[in-house]
């Protein structure tokens, strides 16, 4: 097996950086605040270095940008690069709190050898706006410590990173202080060193805990590593350094966040008609906007345009500290109706549905309607209301075979107070209703006016004439 690590040096500020504020000089500081642990180029430039003092850092540079680690904010950055890279490679390992361990001796074939897989994933982290280090190894520690390190290489050759491993001090290979400290009475000062010792010496001399793990590392004893499973959902969030008070200044992070999950649901063929996003607050509760369409949807300009309009019918309640966007409502993909194998077609149905969906995010969800119609000859129940719903399929009838009715129908039949002047068509016998007490028993007529409306007419065996409907 061949295993792939992707090593994250400065993960929490990537993603920072990646919401499109401008911030001159940005630090990653410990939980209890006292300490560097990442500092942006900026910075650097300006003096601050890793490990350092945070009042330190202040004192180099006064208008430093300060973000406090958080171990929840970290793993879950980390899930969202092991979401993409799950696209290109199914064996995913995460390791906590900046490493994914990927297993690619299978897809060097799929992708024509091992330096296809390398360029395409350098071109993803590109994209991305990731820094990543990258190492190959026979075993996922050899991968591992090799990419931490810096050293990592675009080779197969097991003698090959063994060598690369052998060069490493005993603190980059990742021993712990005391193990460090044995090693070095023992005359020993390398991994390679290590790797030279007898192995009855090294049972020996060693504890079992670390004679495990360099066998691991060498590939003398297994070390499985279990899968994982990407979530039923998508789940991205654009984390603020400084708060956003107008809307306007959602938009950059929404489309790259709807980018995102454009690429998600094409890889998943699937649409969604749900979106939720949740504004973060510093002292007030979320808040939380659903986001309908009126039917399945994939494409991040059309969900922009519709979050955009429902921004500016709702200002922001307060500043937003973070942007949070979730999915969880996955819809099967159907291929649009009457299109050619490169839908290259005018699509009306889609031009209706964009129009739709625009409308309901204007004006609220409940204030459209769609007419449907009712298994009922009563015109009074022959159609109902229903919220607006997208559908490919389109159903044909012959109109030669439809009765003729008028478009705007009364609410209720008003009595016929004059003589029609001409009469086109008709009867039409209408008898129902029985089995909800609502029994009606007419004979249905178009009929023109002397003003020359045309009016539907009817007439009830019990009660008399009465106009139901006018004709355009």
């Amino acid at each position: 097996m061949l295993w792939l690590y992707l090593h994250f040096p400065h993960l929490v500020l990537d993603h920072i950086r990646r919401s499109g504020e401008h911030v001159s000089a940005l630090v990653i500081v410990e939980g209890s605040g006292q300490k560097v642990v990442q500092a942006c180029p900026t910075a650097k430039d300006l003096g601050v270095r890793d490990d350092m003092r945070l009042k330190t850092a202040i004192s180099l540079v006064p208008e430093l940008s300060i973000i406090r680690a958080d171990q929840q904010q970290e793993a879950r950055i980390l899930e969202d690069q092991a979401r993409w890279l799950y696209r290109y490679a199914a064996h995913i390992v995460l390791v906590p709190p900046n490493g994914l361990l990927a297993e690619i001796g299978s897809l060097q074939r799929l992708y024509g050898g091992l330096s296809a897989v390398w360029r395409t994933l350098e071109e993803v982290l590109h994209e991305r706006q990731l820094t990543a280090w990258m190492g190959t190894g026979h075993t996922p520690l050899a991968a591992r410590l090799t990419a931490r390190n810096g050293v990592g290489e675009r080779t197969s050759d097991t003698a090959r990173i063994l060598q690369t491993l052998s060069k490493m001090p005993l603190l980059a290979a990742e021993f712990d202080g005391r193990t460090c400290i044995r090693l070095q009475r023992l005359g020993l000062n390398t991994l390679g060193e290590v790797f030279s010792l007898p192995p009855k010496e090294m049972a020996r001399r060693l504890s079992p805990e670390t004679l495990a793990y360099i066998q691991k590392i060498r590939g003398s004893r297994p070390d499985p590593q279990a899968p994982w499973q990407p979530p039923h959902h998508f789940r991205q969030q654009a984390d603020f350094v400084q708060d956003i008070e107008q809307s306007q200044g959602l938009l950059f992070p929404l489309r790259r966040m709807l980018s995102e999950l454009e690429s998600d649901l094409c890889w998943r063929q699937q649409d969604t008609d749900c979106l939720l996003l949740e504004l973060q607050h510093r002292h007030t509760e979320p808040t939380r906007l659903r986001i309908r369409t009126s039917g399945p949807e994939h494409r991040a300009e059309p969900f922009l345009s519709l979050v955009s309009l429902r921004l500016e019918q709702q200002p922001l309640k307060a500043p937003v500290m973070s942007l949070r966007l979730i999915v969880k409502r996955f819809l099967g993909r159907e291929a649009p109706f009457k299109q050619d194998l490169l839908g290259e077609n005018q699509d009306l149905n889609e031009a209706w549905h964009t129009l739709a969906s625009r409308l309901q995010a204007r004006l609220g969800d409940n204030a459209m309607k769609q007419l449907s119609p009712r298994a009922d000859h009563r015109p009074e129940w022959a159609w109902s209301a229903s919220q607006v719903r997208r559908t490919n399929r389109v159903t044909t009838t012959a109109t030669n075979q439809l009765p003729c009715r008028p478009l705007w129908l009364l609410q209720g039949p008003q009595p016929l107070t004059e003589t029609p002047k001409v009469w086109f068509t008709g009867p039409e016998r209408i008898s129902g209703g029985w089995w909800d007490g609502q029994r009606v028993h007419r004979d249905y007529y178009v009929a023109q006016l002397d003003n020359g409306q045309l009016a539907w007419v009817f007439r009830d065996i019990r009660e008399g004439w009465f106009i139901h409907g006018w004709f355009g």
